[in-house]
């Protein structure tokens, strides 16, 4: 819990502050000081009278009321401090940097247990323990370095790792990214992430800073996270994050389909995307999309690149491209004009090229034409380095100046920050913000420009029978369903599926047949994989065909009858639905078949799936083209593909307790979409 005691103390206690600035507690309360706080400051050491200037009490119990306590002492003493300073000194917030507790040993963990369970019960505030502390406009509550010049205009850093954040701001400030809090939550005790994002959405008015970036690396709770971080976004807040721990050693192993796609760290992907979060996987692309944050919105997707260095303006151009963004080529009247203006041997196709020799002059006067000219230009790159002949104060001088004014934005990438350091340092005191990787700016802008917004809770489209859906799953039992109750779920959720008729007798086999008309489909119901087990059969055409793989088909192992379908045709896709813990249900959908298997192309998403998310996820498949029709191939029907997904998504919503789900393949046609085959698993709780 969060309260005014943590954000805005009156006073502030050190336990365990010291006049060796070498360690947490001296060096805390140094950065106390020289961050002038202005309420009472209160130090404990059992072995000075005095730290810093400032009167030590050597016994905890003397301490007169104080508000926020900083605690860096050992991780076995904390706890009588924490019940002293609650009980008996009203403090109700808590900065633990010390080590030693849940991230060390099962002792440790029992220290935590006991910290917590003692701060919670006087309704207090923890963060930490194992953390570097909060750096604010209030008070400089950290041991480390950098501290940054806080700027309300700048970010709110809010890391699970001291460390990390840290390494952060070293890089960030380094570039002219600047920050307004910056807090760490060390092993998250009480509040992580999630809790902090809450706390500034609830409190957010139009004064408080606008970007967020986080370093995660556990989310406990994803569902306050995508609230609170959606409804940021649509206050007009912006926020990147990363998201540590994707490595394939982290995914579970599954049975179906759906569940070996469906790993821990796409049903992060997916939040994020829902809640309108940009994922970055590292430090460098989470300063840069923060720092393209800071710049005026790109309102279109073609870029000018303007350089005088062709190698990284190809880098760029690459990146860009790969992304999403275009640099269009540039020709005419008024590019020839431009290039006139140029040194020989200038470019202006686009990359805009000047030369190695281009002048401060060129570079205004290329800036002023890809604004005033060049209407199909949203957005501009300026890469200017050196190779140290000369200064270039003066270009740079000029880059900030037509900075102020354009009415397009302008990225600048300044990659001498070596040669040039004088000439950097100097373009960033004015306030400006360096990229000085070209690769990482055109990946990072890529990012923020193709980002969904947060989606919003809309009405479903749909109408579906959940009261036989509840009937059916209070009469299943845990495990694959059988097709008879898949195929009442299929249809109480209005998700069109092939007749079909599940057999055990050649009797049965002949009267479906009759019903169904050839040519049509056996399948065995019983084998989780039927294609390992030549348990499929396509294109039967007659009672003979049909009798004799009936026959064949009964006798492999775990068959339970025999499912027989139309021979249908169309381009085959797939929709899953996969339970993760913690998060909900997830969607997945793609190409289907073997090719699932092979290509792997899939998009998920977060229940519920609107309409628009389902149609996103669709196009964001690699093999898009296909369905929408190539090299006189018909495309399908995607709005009913959505529907699939989104009927899907409704369907897990009224059942719980469905794990896994595959419908694979479903069958495509212009005008249709029709599952043929599906799987079900239950999990009910004892």
């Amino acid at each position: 819990m969060i309260n005014r005691q943590l954000t805005n103390p009156q006073s502030i206690v050190v336990v365990g502050g010291s006049n060796d600035i070498t360690k947490p507690g001296g060096k805390v309360l140094k950065n106390l000081l020289d961050g002038k706080y202005a309420g009472k400051l209160y130090v404990t050491n059992i072995k000075e009278d005095e730290v810093q200037g400032i009167k030590s009490y050597k016994d905890i119990n003397d301490l007169p009321e104080v508000e926020l306590a900083i605690i860096a002492i050992a991780a076995r003493y904390t706890f009588d401090a924490v019940r002293v300073l609650t009980e008996d000194k009203n403090t109700r917030a808590f900065l633990i940097l010390s080590a030693g507790f849940s991230e060390v040993s099962e002792e440790g963990k029992e220290y935590e247990r006991l910290v917590l369970n003692q701060i919670n019960k006087h309704s207090a505030a923890l963060i930490g323990p194992n953390c570097i502390g909060m750096c604010t406009p209030e008070y400089q509550g950290v041991f480390t370095e950098p501290i940054p010049k806080l700027d309300k205009n700048g970010c709110d850093l809010i890391s699970a790792s001291g460390a990390t954040a840290c390494y952060i701001m070293e890089s960030g400030l380094q570039k002219g990214l600047s920050f307004a809090r910056v807090i760490s939550l060390g092993n998250s005790a009480q509040m992580g992430v999630e809790e902090m994002v809450r706390f500034m959405d609830e409190t957010f008015d139009e004064n408080k800073p606008k970007i967020k970036l986080l370093y995660i690396e556990n989310i406990k709770k994803p569902r306050m996270l995508l609230k609170h971080a959606a409804s940021l976004i649509r206050k007009g807040c912006k926020i990147a994050a990363i998201k540590a721990g994707s490595s394939e050693a982290g995914s579970r192993a599954a049975s179906s389909h759906t569940g070996a796609l469906a790993s821990s760290d796409e049903a992060v992907n997916a939040l994020f995307r829902k809640a309108g979060i940009i994922r970055c996987d590292h430090r460098e692309e989470l300063i840069a999309v923060a720092s393209v944050f800071m710049h005026p919105k790109l309102d279109g997707k073609n870029m000018a690149i303007i350089t005088h260095a062709g190698g990284p303006a190809v880098m760029l151009t690459d990146a860009l491209s790969n992304g999403g963004l275009k640099v269009p080529h540039i020709s005419g009247k008024t590019a020839s004009a431009l290039l006139e203006k140029l040194h020989p041997g200038s470019s202006v196709g686009n990359p805009i090229d000047f030369l190695a020799t281009g002048t401060a002059e060129q570079l205004g006067t290329i800036i002023d034409t890809v604004n005033n000219e060049f209407h199909n230009i949203n957005g501009i790159v300026v890469i200017f380095g050196t190779p140290g002949l000369f200064k270039i104060h003066d270009v740079y001088d000029v880059l900030h100046e037509k900075m102020k004014n354009s009415p397009k934005p302008i990225f600048p990438v300044l990659p001498s920050t070596l040669t040039a350091n004088e000439e950097v340092a100097a373009f960033l005191e004015k306030g400006r913000i360096n990229f000085p990787d070209e690769v990482i700016l055109g990946k990072a802008l890529a990012k923020v420009y193709t980002n969904p917004p947060p989606s919003l809770s809309e009405s479903m489209e749909y109408k579906i029978d959940t009261d036989a859906i509840r009937t059916i799953m209070d009469k299943t039992r845990a495990g694959y369903i059988t097709p008879v109750e898949i195929q009442g779920l299929l249809d109480a959720a209005g998700i069109t599926r092939a007749k079909e008729f599940v057999v055990g007798t050649r009797e049965e086999a002949l009267a479906a047949a009759e019903e169904i008309e050839y040519p049509l489909v056996m399948k065995v119901v019983g084998p989780v994989h039927k294609s390992d087990v030549g348990g499929v059969v396509l294109n039967i055409a007659d009672d003979a065909n049909m009798l004799a793989e009936f026959e064949r088909m009964i006798k492999i192992k775990d068959t339970t009858g025999i499912l027989m379908q139309p021979m249908l045709k169309g381009i085959e896709l797939f929709v899953g639905a996969k339970f993760e813990p913690n998060f909900g249900h997830m969607i997945l959908c793609g190409l289907g078949g073997i090719y699932i298997e092979v290509l792997k192309d899939v998009q998920s998403g977060l229940v519920p799936i609107s309409m628009r998310e389902a149609k996103d996820m669709i196009n964001r498949l690699k093999g898009v083209k296909i369905l929408n029709g190539v090299r006189g191939q018909e495309g399908i029907d995607k709005k009913k593909f959505a529907e699939m997904i989104v009927r899907t998504s409704m369907l897990v919503s009224a059942a719980g307790s469905i794990a896994e789900m595959d419908l694979n393949p479903l069958l495509a046609t212009h005008n249709k979409v029709v599952a043929v085959d599906a799987r079900i698993r239950i999990e009910k709780s004892e």
